[in-house]
């Protein structure tokens, strides 16, 4: 009987025990690699630039035995008006899976729709999966329990780890200006996973007894928002002051690219509270487990 179909676009539905498969192959990845994905192939749909997904994703591929396909935007004939669903019909007779970082989370849906193989969602403006799914890896291994997520509430990075914190029993506390808060659906999916979120506007209030923040870019939209955007979040840059205000040992995440002086300050973000780049080694692991948990036997 042939496998069925299993895509990866979104952690908001994504069941407790499918999450927890998942951190757990990525643990072993850690200790392993074996060419268990030998012969496949991922092709890599890049509609918006990407350091981190890319790479890891290519580095996965290779360390699993398999290949990788790298597409952007201008070399595709999506450029020329082609369909998504058209796109994922034909790579679907070439390779074993699909990835792609997407403006819009209906195009990523589309994919999955009309492609015979696993779609993974490498960033969309709803959610970013892989990289909450490295980061509560992340926060597993150093047993933190509760987050404050600090800086815009509404980024697709903090739609998915609303979505993926309670599921492995982390707390979460929004830290954000007034005027801005969660995503009222992501919301609604922590508490039904039974994670109670709140939400505070005070950045010392919101980091005590944190023993984990989070530094949720607030990178400014258009550029006449900028100045405003900018005077609304610069109290909630995470620096030494605020740091001191947490819970005692407690670590700084950061998801990359970092704009350092602006949501986080160099000091912190290269201090000893820091595992930022601890946090962007498990992109690797996180994305090998989440490639061999949907083409694996």
């Amino acid at each position: 009987m042939a496998k069925t179909k299993i895509d990866l676009l979104a952690v908001k539905g994504m069941g407790a025990k499918e999450m927890a498969e998942v951190l757990r192959l990525a643990e072993g990845m850690k200790k392993s690699r074996k060419p268990l994905l030998a012969g496949k192939t991922l092709a890599m749909i890049f509609e918006r630039p990407s350091t981190r997904t890319r790479v890891s994703f290519e580095v996965a591929m290779a360390q699993l035995g398999g290949h990788s396909i790298y597409l952007d935007l201008g070399s595709s004939q999506l450029s020329r008006g082609e369909s998504m669903g058209d796109t994922a019909r034909a790579l679907s007779q070439y390779a074993d899976a699909i990835m792609a970082r997407v403006y819009k989370h209906a195009e990523i849906e589309e994919l999955a729709r009309n492609a015979s193989v696993p779609v993974i969602n490498g960033m969309s403006d709803r959610e970013h999966p892989c990289q909450a799914l490295g980061d509560v890896l992340t926060l597993k291994e150093h047993g933190r329990k509760m987050l404050a997520i600090v800086g815009d509430p509404q980024t697709s990075i903090a739609n998915s780890l609303l979505a993926a914190c309670p599921k492995a029993g982390i707390r979460v506390r929004m830290v954000c200006p007034k005027g801005y808060g969660p995503n009222a659906e992501y919301l609604r999916e922590a508490e039904r996973e039974g994670g109670k979120v709140e939400v505070v506007h005070d950045v010392e209030q919101g980091v005590a007894g944190a023993d984990a923040i989070y530094v949720a870019a607030w990178k400014p939209g258009a550029e006449e928002e900028a100045g405003e955007r900018s005077r609304e979040f610069l109290p909630f840059q995470v620096n030494a002051s605020v740091l001191a205000k947490a819970g005692k040992g407690c670590i700084v995440l950061h998801p990359l690219p970092a704009r350092r002086g602006a949501e986080i300050t160099s000091d912190v973000m290269d201090g000893k509270s820091s595992v930022v780049w601890e946090q962007a080694a498990n992109r690797l692991h996180v994305q090998k487990a989440i490639l061999v948990h949907l083409l694996g036997k």
